[in-house]
């Protein structure tokens, strides 16, 4: 009919988020990210793949204290953590994120986090991996969790619906665990050294917890690109 506007459909776009569960910026880019997609849907639909990154791949599995960690990794003072840390915050409460007020206090090693999501992502529902790695950030972020103990990890699996008792195997086995392995190495290959990467389109990289505006401005160039 004359005059009648014809809806058009919204432009789907793979996205790779490449991160690490320990990374509390991941958990601001995530957030942020996901307010772009909300306020574009009408334009973008997103197909969402989390994808490994480990911070620190050679931590033990009895972690380390935060404090003493950030200050051997980036020579950074008490007061610098605390300045940062409020920054984070602030960036978090943004988003509707909300960090523990008092800090993580060890830092953990993640790669069977990064397994699980493996398995999450192959074989769960639809929305069930995203699900599962925002369980995993507020555990280690917002609850302060010890997130390289197994107990810890399947509390995530169950509060999002995923089978415990398959993703209690995955944990006792080495099971994704060479999958795992082969998809940090292939990031790394392409010069990601820092998280999160947002890779649009396995060709454009947004890299940082960005603002929403950034990110939204973003995927609105890529996607009328086309």
């Amino acid at each position: 009919m004359a005059g009648m506007n014809t809806p058009t459909t919204p432009t789907s776009l793979k996205i790779d988020f490449v991160s690490d569960v320990s990374c509390p910026w991941c958990a601001v880019g995530l957030g942020a990210l996901e307010e772009a997609l909300q306020s574009l849907k009408a334009e973008v639909s997103a197909d969402m793949h989390f994808q490994p990154f480990e911070l620190n791949p050679q931590m033990g599995a009895e972690g380390q204290d935060v404090g003493e960690h950030l200050a051997e990794k980036y020579v950074s003072t008490p007061e610098q953590q605390a300045q940062i840390r409020n920054t984070i915050r602030a960036r978090g409460a943004e988003v509707g994120f909300a960090f523990n007020p008092e800090g993580r206090g060890r830092v953990w090693n993640t790669f069977d986090a990064h397994r699980l999501l493996h398995w999450a992502d192959k074989d769960g529902a639809p929305g069930q991996q995203t699900a599962l790695k925002k369980a995993l950030l507020a555990a280690c972020h917002t609850r302060s969790e010890a997130m390289g103990h197994h107990d810890v990890l399947l509390a995530c699996v169950r509060e999002v619906g995923l089978d415990e008792a398959r993703a209690a195997a995955i944990l006792a086995s080495d099971e994704f665990a060479a999958e795992v392995r082969e998809r940090e190495a292939f990031y790394q290959s392409q010069g990601i050294r820092s998280v999160p990467a947002v890779i649009i389109n396995d060709r454009h990289l947004i890299s940082g917890g960005q603002p929403a505006e950034v990110f939204a401005q973003a995927l609105r160039q890529i996607a009328e690109a086309g």
